[in-house]
């Protein structure tokens, strides 16, 4: 019997590094020592051939216990992540015939735009992803077309393979070259503004996607280098390896951490939630863009979902029982930050793409009640009123045509 607790107590507790000398006392001790006498006499005592027999079959109950442990530890470990190399991509697999048959909901035409780029949104107006590219174009003083993206039944999405937005379509000599993923799309365009000898097929080919298995066995796809930029032989003007390695940081964090921030706090409430997705069709013009009952669907039903997902992020992402002081500390984080620099922005004089990220993922919850409580709990409404006045009026077409081109606009 103490044997087999003993086996018990190996398998539940997975005990795969014990001594072996140890085990051996542990075996004397419960399951043979009858007396001082018989464990440590020269002369086997009477019936010393049973308890032979009894300390062989101890022996081995105890050695197979451990190799069942062994084994049933072994299969239970979890996998590590193994990476699946997609071989053979090629940025040429995400061209497009021709574009997909949907009317813009609005044009967005800029006088400051000599890129020569025609370019097409796919997005749900306040997707904090989405507004972070929609501040890029705006900076830099990009023309483009905006497709709004039913964010309920997404028949707007129905071409692409990949069925998350942003995604960008770009005008290229076989058709259109289709970029996804936020961050990708803001490297690829700051290094096509660079340097336009390169195509944008081309550069894309500098941000392949990697997959690699999870330990739950799912499957996930990331770009890996997608905050870094591609330069040929020199840094841009104005730039080192240590101000683009603070940029990448930033840009990183507004995407794994401040934007986590939101949704619970958006629709921290249900009263809260509504009130969003009204505004969300407010601003995205949802009433003549769609139908009504496709309206009533997306705003009814979206908030109640959102609502119920809300709760499920905030304990996913460990934010404070209090949500709205989860978003506080890292807003108030980025300004601590920026005091230190003493600069207008994290960019110095101008922004970067760090401010720039920062500043499209909070304009996505402007006219939500967690904005208005943003504004007056924390000392961040300085830094973003000046984003909003720069990125409005594109000062960074003008600052990249004086530095890059050589001319004023």
């Amino acid at each position: 019997m103490a044997t087999v607790n003993m086996c018990k107590t190996l398998l539940k507790g997975r005990i795969l590094n014990l001594n072996v000398n140890v085990l051996e006392g542990e075996v004397r001790r419960r399951c043979v020592r009858v007396n001082k006498n018989v464990l440590f006499s020269s002369k086997p005592p009477p019936g010393g051939r049973e308890r032979k027999v009894s300390w062989k079959f101890a022996m081995g109950s105890v050695g197979l216990g451990i190799a069942a442990g062994a084994g049933y530890a072994y299969y239970n470990i979890p996998s590590p992540q193994k990476t699946i190399l997609n071989e053979g991509w090629n940025s040429k697999r995400l061209i497009i015939d021709k574009l997909p048959e949907f009317t813009p909901a609005r044009k967005v035409t800029t006088p400051v735009d000599h890129t020569g780029l025609d370019l097409v949104l796919y997005q749900y107006p306040t997707c904090p992803f989405c507004c972070k590219v929609r501040a890029f174009l705006d900076y830099y003083g990009f023309s483009y077309s905006v497709i709004e993206v039913n964010p309920v039944l997404r028949q707007q999405m129905k071409w692409s393979e990949y069925k998350k937005v942003p995604i960008l379509l770009a005008k290229v000599e076989n058709g259109y070259q289709q970029m996804n993923d936020s961050s990708v799309i803001i490297s690829a365009l700051t290094t096509y503004l660079n340097d336009q000898h390169q195509n944008l097929t081309d550069i894309l080919n500098f941000y392949p996607p990697v997959s690699f298995s999870e330990p739950d066995g799912k499957v996930k796809t990331e770009v890996m280098n997608r905050y870094f930029l591609m330069f040929q032989e020199s840094l841009p003007p104005g730039r080192t390896n240590e101000s683009l390695g603070e940029e990448r940081k930033w840009r990183k964090w507004a995407d794994d951490v401040l934007v986590h921030t939101l949704s619970p706090n958006v629709y921290r409430t249900l009263g809260e939630s509504l009130q969003s997705f009204k505004w969300f069709s407010q601003v995205g013009e949802w009433e003549r863009l769609f139908s009504s009952w496709e309206c009533y669907l997306i705003v009814y039903v979206g908030a109640l979902a959102m609502w119920i997902i809300g709760k499920r992020l905030k304990k996913r992402h460990n934010l404070k029982d209090d949500v709205r002081i989860s978003l506080y500390d890292e807003c108030n984080h980025w300004v601590r930050q920026l005091n230190k620099k003493g600069s207008r922005f994290m960019g110095g004089d101008s922004p970067n793409l760090a401010d720039l990220a920062v500043y499209g993922v909070l304009s996505s919850i402007r006219g939500c009640a967690a904005f208005e409580d943003l504004l007056r709990n924390t000392k961040i409404g300085s830094w973003y009123g000046r984003m909003q006045e720069v990125v409005e009026n594109h000062s960074g077409a003008y600052s990249y045509n004086l530095l890059y081109r050589g001319q004023a606009i």
